[in-house]
């Protein structure tokens, strides 16, 4: 996610410009308080990405305030649409580019959750919404890429077949990294359904050779169990892999744990990591969610695919390999964790088959130049 600090100069309030009124509020309930273990609930339900994505927008819209002369607490509608105004103006310093309107939406969701968790009325964001908007039009207008949300692009079963050939599979980091993305890509999962897997605790091993994954969903907040069979090529199974990594984890003592854990520029497994004295990071050496994405980025781009490479694409790559395995739409939802009426996964399977042999116009094709035989 996008996070950080707007380095350019920031527009100040004005002499003779209205200033922003808060209505007065009405009697405080004496029942809007939470205890500190109910507090503690509320934070554990929200992903850790997303808190800290949260927490960094809030601060650099409220250092904006300060700098601008406004009140980032409660904010005034007025405030959140200067603030959209000033992001669509200023170039961000790593970019040289303004945020995106994808980025714009997540800062004004920021703000607006901010508010809930302080027991504050959300500022109203229709003006900063018309802002975002008419953003949207101008980037669209000039054809700039910035108009578009930047996805994962789609690692199917072509695209790991290459990228794993690259791989050592013989070292620990090779072992991994090969059991990260042909699970990831057999349980459909996003990073950070699969960094939590441990290993034997989430997995049940069939009769059959295969396996269940007990995987839990973050968005729909649910358990799955997922059914994983041997693969017919040994090369891309995702059973056989995850068992080779298990095989060199109970080599060196780590047979219990975290499946995925973080390794050294030597290859050297789980180790140590610090900021300033201090340990940081899983104590266990459990990989992150961003790490899981380096390993699907670092891994593709050796082959010399061009992409948006992340463990993301794992997910929307079970989606392309099992369309164009001809599979329905309700089978891959199902098999995937999304809802029956998932616009996500809509979204994905129109994109795929808008590309492949289920484009509408290659099907009337076929069927006209098959009538066509047919009459000859």
């Amino acid at each position: 996610m996008d996070a950080e600090v707007v380095a350019d100069i920031v527009p100040v309030r004005r002499p003779g410009s209205a200033v922003a009124v808060v209505a007065q509020e009405e009697e405080p309930d004496p029942d809007a308080w939470l205890p500190p273990e109910a507090e503690e609930d509320v934070r554990a339900g929200i992903p850790k990405s997303t808190e800290r994505a949260y927490n960094t927008d809030m601060r650099l819209f409220a250092e904006w305030c300060t700098v601008a002369g406004r009140r980032s607490m409660p904010a005034a509608q007025q405030s959140v649409t200067a603030y959209m105004s000033y992001l669509k103006r200023t170039p961000r310093e790593r970019t040289k580019v303004p945020y995106s309107p994808s980025s714009m939406r997540r800062i004004l969701a920021a703000i607006r959750a901010a508010h809930r968790a302080a027991g504050l009325q959300p500022p109203d964001t229709m003006g900063a919404n018309k802002v975002i908007r008419g953003y949207e039009a101008e980037l669209s207008n000039a054809k700039d890429p910035r108009a578009k949300p930047r996805k994962a692009t789609p690692a199917d079963r072509d695209v790991l077949e290459d990228a794993l050939g690259h791989l050592d599979r013989a070292t620990f980091p090779g072992k991994r990294d090969a059991a990260l993305m042909l699970l990831g890509h057999a349980i459909a999962s996003r990073g950070s359904e699969l960094v939590p897997l441990d290993w034997p605790s989430s997995f049940t091993m069939q009769p059959d050779g295969g396996m269940v994954v007990k995987v839990y969903r973050v968005k729909r907040k649910m358990w799955q169990d997922v059914t994983v069979p041997l693969d017919p090529d040994p090369a891309l199974c995702a059973v056989r892999a995850v068992q080779d990594l298990v095989a060199a984890l109970e080599g060196v003592g780590r047979g219990q744990g975290p499946l995925f854990l973080r390794t050294g520029p030597h290859g050297e497994i789980a180790p140590e990591m610090t900021r300033g004295g201090k340990p940081i990071g899983d104590p266990a050496g459990r990989m992150t969610s961003e790490a899981a994405s380096d390993v699907v980025d670092r891994s593709v781009r050796r082959t010399g695919r061009a992409g948006v490479w992340r463990s993301h694409s794992l997910r929307r790559g079970f989606v392309k390999s099992s369309r164009q395995s001809k599979v329905d739409i309700v089978r891959i939802g199902r098999h995937g964790g999304w809802g029956d009426k998932s616009k996500a996964l809509i979204g994905y399977v129109d994109e795929d088959d808008a590309a492949g042999e289920m484009n509408p116009l290659t099907q009337i094709g076929k069927a006209a130049a098959g009538g066509g035989e047919e009459q000859g």
